[in-house]
């Protein structure tokens, strides 16, 4: 593993001394720079939020036709679906309209509908549910795309969990061109 990260010494205090990382911004990156890795894991949250669909389109570009290397991008709750079919953005555009952060899960959708589209690259979209909590792995669940419980009634994934399904996604491809999501169990 090597974190590609635009902070170096932020990624080294989180993930260790020994950790293999390379400091660029995803924007700047090239295929050269990537090619070597048997999947590049997206879990970027730009600012300003639309950089969020370029960097998925720049990557996507990058892969085209490639058969060697998986794209793994991390896509926000707010592209769940409830049990009546709306998404959990509907609701959110409903009940904060106006607010200025709600660019970031406008973006986040927008993402997913363009891989959605792509049909020629290795793409999967990993979806935490709602609350994402630190903890560590224990056992978990999967969805497609819909709105998921705990058995503590809530819409939460710990961190542990959602890294191990990410593992397991990675090991044993299951989700190509789709959608998956994560919810402790």
């Amino acid at each position: 593993m090597t974190a590609i990260v635009r902070h170096a010494q932020a990624a080294k205090q989180k993930l260790g001394a020994s950790t293999p990382v390379i400091e660029k911004d995803i924007m700047n990156l090239t295929q050269a720079e990537l090619a070597p890795f048997d999947a590049v894991i997206d879990l970027s949250a730009s600012n300003p939020a639309y950089l969020n669909v370029d960097s998925a389109t720049k990557l996507v570009a990058m892969f085209r036709e490639n058969k060697q290397t998986r794209l793994i991008f991390l896509v926000g709750s707010s592209s769940l679906i409830d049990a009546n079919g709306e998404s959990q953005l509907a609701h959110t555009l409903e009940k904060y309209a106006g607010e200025p952060w709600l660019d970031a899960p406008l973006e986040a959708m927008h993402k997913l509908q363009f891989l959605q589209m792509v049909d020629n690259v290795d793409w999967t979209v990993i979806t935490p549910q709602d609350n994402i909590t630190d903890g560590s792995a224990t056992s978990y669940r999967l969805g497609q795309n819909q709105i998921m419980t705990a058995k503590n009634g809530q819409p939460e994934v710990s961190t542990g969990n959602l890294a191990a399904a990410l593992i397991v996604e990675l090991q044993t491809p299951t989700h190509i061109r789709q959608q998956f999501t994560v919810v402790n169990d």
